[in-house]
């Protein structure tokens, strides 16, 4: 009678460890849904499992490779400033312009001493007939970088980019 005990202690034992483990497992799961972008949870949780540890190593290569990026535009930054061949101060202001479906990405970057106007920006903008729909400051450094995103206001007449291009390198080298 006492072995017949002893066995069901043992079985029971068992059972509770593995209900316990059965939770604990499950607890683990949530926790881990919760830090993986949901389109990576499609089925069972063993594929849920697999699928995350897909994503981490998806991750782990883009850190590697922004990493890389990095060091090599401190490389590149470095060695730009060693052999420029303007002093700070005298390098010249940037106009970038970019079509995105039916709005425009203006990017103006000049010298942290120079006070390029952004409202005059805006306005060459508007008398072309776009729509400033943001605009974003950034300082970097000695560099001051002025991003606009403006929307046509006329899609089908469009605006004139060389014009506005032709335009706001007037504006920021007048300053």
């Amino acid at each position: 009678m006492k072995t017949n005990q002893a066995v069901e202690s043992v079985k029971l034992k068992r059972k509770t460890s593995e209900r316990n483990r059965r939770i604990r497992m499950k607890g683990l799961c949530f926790e881990l849904a919760s830090v993986i972008p949901p389109h990576h949870f499609k089925s069972s949780q063993q594929d849920a499992v697999v699928r995350a540890k897909a994503y981490i190593n998806q991750l782990k290569e883009r850190v590697e490779e922004l990493k890389m990026r990095k060091e090599l535009a401190m490389r590149s930054n470095s060695s730009t400033k060693s052999r420029s061949r303007y002093p700070s101060s005298l390098i010249p202001p940037i106009v970038k312009l970019g079509l995105q479906d039916s709005g425009l990405e203006v990017m103006l970057i000049s010298q942290v001493d120079k006070n390029l106007a952004l409202s005059e920006a805006i306005s060459i903008l508007e008398e072309e007939g776009a729509e400033a729909v943001c605009a974003r400051v950034a300082t970097v450094s000695d560099k001051v970088f002025h991003t606009i995103y403006a929307q046509v206001r006329l899609p089908r007449i469009g605006v004139d980019t060389s014009r506005i291009c032709e335009r706001l390198h007037k504006l920021v080298f007048s300053f």
